[in-house]
Formats: C-alpha cells, structure tokens, sequence
C-alpha cells in the first residue's frame, strides 16, 4: 500500500490509454467456472485488436482450460509470489491490463508493475469480501467501471472494456481442445460403444470444487435411471480424484443394469473438453464442467442450488436452472465466503429429484 501510496505521488493514476494496445494482460483469478465467463471478454477484445497480443493471467488449471483458445497468446500461471510474479509483469512491458474481479493484492501487483492503463471494477448494489478498504483505496490510481452486483457476471467482464472504448453485449464463450484431446475422446467413446451423433449421451458431473453446492448422490442417481428408462440414454459418469467420494456415493446408489460408462479420472482437462463438446445434455451442479458444456453449446441443466441463478448460470433456450424457493440466495459469484452455511445447505437439499427431470424435459 505505501509502495502504490508514493508510486501515485510520482507517477499520478495509471489512466494513460494506448491507442492502439500491442500487448494486454488479464487477470481472472477465480475458478474454471469464472474463467469460461470471461472468455467473452478475450474474444471482444481481439475483434478489436486482432494483432494484439492478449496475455492471461490466473492459476494453473486455468492454463489448460485456455489451452487452444486463439485469442489468448500466451498464460502466466499466478505463482502466489508477489515478487516473482512483479517482476514477470513488468518484464513483459504490457499497455493495457485488465481486472476481472476485485483483489487487493492483484491490484497493487499491477500497478507497481508500471502499466500505463489499468481497469478494475468497483462494485455496486452488492458486496464481496474481496473489495477491502485497501483495494476500495487502491481503485483511485487506476481507471475502474462499475460491476452492478447480481447482474449477469459474464456482461459486467465485458463492461470493463469501456474503458478502451470497446462496447458489446455478446456474452458467447469461447473454449477449443487439441486435435490430439479430440481423438482421444472419439477413441473413449468408441471403446464403450457410444455412437456419437447418434446416440443420447448425458455427461453427469455429481461433485463440485465447492463443498457446499453438492446435490444428493441418490438424487443424481435417479435423474439418470429416469434417463436411461424414458430415452435410452448413454450416461457418461465424469470426476477426478477430488470427487472420488461423490462418484463413489452415485455409483453405489445407481441400479446397476442402467447404460452407464464411468469416465472417472479418464480425462485430462483437455481431453475432457472434446468428450464434453459431443455429448448431447450435461447435467450437474454450478461448476466449471458445465460452463465447458455451455461454452460448446451443449444443453445443460444447471442445480445451482445455493447459488445465485442471475450471477452467471448459463442462459438460453437450451439451458434450464433448477433452484428450491428461497428469499434470497446464499451465495453470490463475488462472495462465497462470508455465507450463512446451514441455509446454504437447505438451498440444496430442498431440490428434488422430480424437480430436475421436470426441467430436463423442458430441453427434450
């Protein structure tokens, strides 16, 4: 704070816009799920900018999610160091950098790297725990756009663009795989004798990174039971080893004769992007698998449970949000921390099995 504190004294705000950006950073520091959600972002700003070269900055596993996207030219992993990572930034001389959610840390990195023009959001109507006096204090060296708290997250990214004078409402998503991670999808499918373009193929993802959203295992399990019994579907059990229990918790209460392929651990990230993009419905809670699903235009059923379903749930004719009554939502896109856990967890569990179907059939 004191370092940005007589930076700003000597160098005044970082406001300074390039008419023409050679070279960009943006940071998207949150999950898989957020990440897909600012893809939009990168493909804007690229039809303004085909020549430039748009850096991203986030974790690791968000580099193989990017991996293949056209518009993003190189990734530098968020190495949680701040003095490895400062010296990263400046060494790569960027004009123009890009905060995708407030960050206290980030912000001070950004600014003490010397970019000329950097934006960040300020929020409005809402709060996250992130939006600390010291970044609400930070905000004042740099330019900022609004981010109206509870409108649709992946629009609010793209707000921040204004800032360049670049303006759009298409929220599309963005995502490619590997030649390599496609055949090995096709070589998957073909081993389990799933015919794709002709068969019902359903992806359940029935975990999540976050706790707290998990919908029941049986539940899941008699979602697919309807599936298989009323349309045949070829249902594609997907996890890692973090979801281990719930895979194992939705296998033990699955009938066992049901068309069932489990793909648990078979896919790296890019391979299961390709297997993803050939399914024919994706069904889980609110979780990165099934931005990956909307972002190939694949129909999904999203069981946002505690989740707020205006934040960032996939939107179209074909993607349908399951949610119980409630007053509110527990948990927001910008806070997932300071949440009030037991109604959090009735969000979740007041969702039945019949309530998922009935929207499943809306698709079908």
């Amino acid at each position: 704070m004191i370092r940005c504190y007589f930076r700003f004294r000597k160098k005044g705000r970082a406001n300074r816009r390039s008419n023409y950006p050679k070279k960009v950073l943006f940071v998207q520091l949150a999950k898989l799920g957020d990440m897909v959600c600012t893809t939009p972002v990168f493909r804007t700003f690229k039809e303004k900018y085909p020549e430039a070269k748009l850096f991203v900055l986030g974790d690791a596993v968000n580099k193989e999610l990017l991996a293949n996207n056209t518009d993003v030219s190189s990734y530098i992993i968020w190495a949680k160091n701040f003095k490895e990572t400062l010296r990263t930034i400046k060494h790569e001389k960027f004009d123009f950098a890009l905060l995708a959610g407030p960050s206290p840390e980030t912000l001070a990195l950004l600014y003490l790297s010397g970019i000329p023009h950097i934006v960040a959001p300020t929020l409005e109507g809402g709060y996250s725990p992130l939006s600390t006096r010291a970044y609400r204090f930070l905000t004042n060296f740099v330019d900022t756009r609004l981010h109206k708290v509870g409108n649709y997250a992946p629009r609010e990214y793209l707000r921040l663009l204004e800032a360049i004078d670049i303006h759009s409402e298409n929220t599309r998503k963005n995502l490619s795989y590997s030649q390599y991670g496609r055949e090995k999808a096709i070589e998957f499918y073909k081993k389990n004798n799933i015919n794709i373009g002709s068969d019902f193929i359903v992806g359940i993802f029935p975990s999540t990174g976050y706790k707290i959203k998990l919908w029941g295992r049986d539940k899941f399990a008699r979602v697919a039971e309807w599936l298989w019994v009323n349309y045949k579907a070829k249902i594609v059990l997907i996890g890692s080893e973090s979801d281990r229990k719930e895979v194992e918790e939705f296998l033990m209460s699955v009938h066992r004769e049901i068309d069932l392929v489990n793909a648990f651990n078979v896919f790296n990230l890019d391979e299961l992007k390709a297997a993803i993009s050939m399914m024919s419905l994706f069904i889980s809670v609110d979780s990165g698998p099934i931005y990956i699903a909307e972002a190939f235009g694949v129909p999904t059923v999203d069981i946002v449970g505690p989740m707020n379903d205006l934040d960032q749930p996939p939107r179209g004719s074909k993607n349908r949000i399951v949610k119980a009554e409630r007053r509110a939502p527990a948990i927001t896109v910008l806070n997932t921390r300071d949440i009030d856990v037991k109604e959090a967890l009735r969000q979740s569990e007041a969702i039945t099995a019949e309530m998922v179907i009935k929207e499943i059939e809306k698709i079908l």
